[in-house]
């Protein structure tokens, strides 16, 4: 088997080095501050998503329209990753995330102020999706950079666990769910609570301690944006578990994406589910994202890592199979709970992985090479996936992405073996 660090780029082997932050008692500190900025900013996100593809209902009848403001939220993702990345390993992470949560107050602001005035139009909904999408980039791929200097190595895991159940929930859980509260109320009330809580956001991070620049010295890196982003993708493709995490997350995050786009037709068609009981069968997602946050450690313990990511694929599977042999609610939501549950336990330890094979300098172009096959790839399965239905049905749609997830486990356990997890140091 390849060496996992055999890697040899221009860095010398994973450096788990801690700066003057890392100390158990600011790593306390620290998780917490992390935690409430996580959650507070990514339930406005979440809320964000519901508001902008609302606010363009009144303006155009056109559907693709409408759905072109939600696609500018997402898009920064396939264009500026790796660049932002790049930006990511330059410059302090607290002042990025600072920078990030600036632009989306004044767009929030610029917005609020269209909608008191009814002077809201698609242009200015396209251009606010694009900023806010660009700053969600930059937010995401800093704050998975910063746990490495802010938390001491034993307490990386229940970090990572905290962080990503609150991204989860707040954005795909809570967010959305607020959000069709709030715009019941009004678009104005919905972007002033928005803008609240980017606000709340960045006082948070005040209270982060520590030092957060990828360098300890001054030392300015060599090459272009270009050359440094084909360094950050050399060194993901060479270490073999770091592929093996990205190219599996590929195929994950598109069922993912074929689950979500197709399932609101599943529901009405196949299920006949009314609005109540579909809110029930999404809220699933939340729920098992909540619980695997919670259990993440002692499931570590109890199966291994390596088992515990397992898990991931086994409730993806769950997840598109369900649909394919039942229409009874509850077992369709089970099999959305599993999922939203190994998509936790999968997240933690990728992130505890990956904190442990890269260099602090290299943090940010792999976070953000990382989330290019990850949240790239859902927009794709969901293409994918609404051909398939179309062509074939919407069962036989969902039987090949369930086979897909399938194909990952033998590659996953020839790579992901208990020796790889050692020399990784996180066995």
């Amino acid at each position: 088997m390849d060496d996992v660090l055999d890697a040899r780029v221009p860095h010398k082997e994973p450096v788990r080095r801690t700066t003057r932050a890392a100390t158990p008692d600011r790593s306390t500190r620290n998780t917490a501050v992390l935690v409430a900025f996580t959650a507070v900013t990514n339930l406005a996100d979440g809320v964000t998503k519901v508001v902008l593809p609302l606010a363009a209902i009144p303006l155009t009848d056109s559907p693709a329209q409408v759905a072109g403001v939600g696609l500018t939220l997402t898009l920064p993702w396939l264009l500026i990753a790796l660049h932002v990345g790049v930006l990511v390993d330059r410059f302090d992470r607290r002042r990025l995330l600072w920078l990030a949560d600036g632009a989306r107050i004044l767009v929030v602001a610029v917005l609020l102020t269209l909608a008191l005035r009814d002077a809201v139009t698609l242009p200015a909904l396209y251009i606010a999706g694009l900023v806010l999408g660009v700053a969600e980039v930059v937010a995401l791929t800093s704050a998975a950079t910063l746990v490495p200097s802010a938390v001491v190595p034993a307490a990386q895991e229940r970090a990572n666990a905290w962080l990503a159940g609150a991204e989860t929930v707040c954005n795909e859980f809570c967010g959305p769910f607020v959000g069709g509260l709030l715009v019941t109320a009004g678009t104005s009330v919905a972007l002033g609570w928005t803008g609240a809580g980017y606000l709340i956001g960045t006082l948070i991070l005040v209270l982060l301690v520590g030092r957060f620049r990828p360098r300890q010295d001054d030392a300015r890196p060599t090459g272009s944006v270009n050359q440094r982003i084909a360094e950050g993708i050399r060194f993901l493709w060479r270490q073999r578990v770091l592929r093996l995490m990205a190219l599996a997350l590929t195929v994950l995050c598109a069922c993912w994406g074929a689950w979500l786009a197709l399932m609101p037709l599943v529901a009405t068609s196949l299920m006949h589910l009314d609005a109540r009981e579909y809110g029930i069968l999404v809220s699933a997602l939340g729920v098992g994202g909540l619980v695997g946050a919670l259990t993440v450690t002692g499931v570590n313990r109890l199966l291994g890592r390596r088992w515990s990511m397992f898990a991931d694929l086994v409730g993806t599977v769950a997840m598109v199979a369900a649909p394919v042999f039942s229409t009874n609610l509850w077992v369709v939501a089970g099999g959305a709970f599993l999922g939203g549950m190994g998509g936790i336990l999968w997240t933690v330890n990728a992130r505890t992985i990956s904190q442990r094979l890269v260099d602090g300098s290299m943090l940010g172009r792999y976070h953000a090479a990382a989330r290019l096959f990850s949240w790239g790839a859902m927009p794709l399965g969901a293409g994918l996936v609404g051909l398939l239905a179309e062509w074939f049905g919407m069962r036989t749609a969902f039987t090949v992405f369930a086979v897909a997830a399938l194909l990952i486990i033998i590659p996953f356990l020839r790579t992901m073996t208990s020796e790889a997890l050692s020399e990784a140091g996180t066995a």
